[in-house]
């Protein structure tokens, strides 16, 4: 299975519009966006899913700080945003994201 994440956004082989870029973590709108606002924030460093990122790590904590500015932002723009991460199956590619959404435009 590819990893979109590694492969084309964080190689910079696919151009993304970048919304966060920390040491660890990018935070960038969707290239094919499901939503009104899609935004996708991802650990630079190859993380498989949510269940192995090591809870305790300086990961962690900066990847739910960016998450948390992002959603922030979003919600106080449009009025609302939902955090989605998937595992398994649900997981299309296999490297740790989260998906910050409006599912409607208010």
């Amino acid at each position: 299975m590819s990893d979109f994440y590694c492969d084309e956004a964080l190689s910079g082989r696919t151009r993304v519009e970048v919304v966060r870029d920390t040491p660890h973590v990018l935070a960038f709108h969707h290239t094919r966006p499901a939503y009104p606002v899609h935004v996708v924030v991802v650990p630079k460093r190859h993380i498989p899913s949510l269940v192995e990122l090591p809870a305790d790590s300086e990961m962690a904590a900066e990847i739910l700080r960016v998450l948390a500015e992002v959603a922030d932002e979003i919600a106080l723009t449009h009025g609302a945003a939902s955090v989605v991460t998937n595992l398994g199956a649900y997981q299309e590619s296999q490297h740790l994201h989260f998906h910050v959404i409006v599912r409607e435009e208010s």
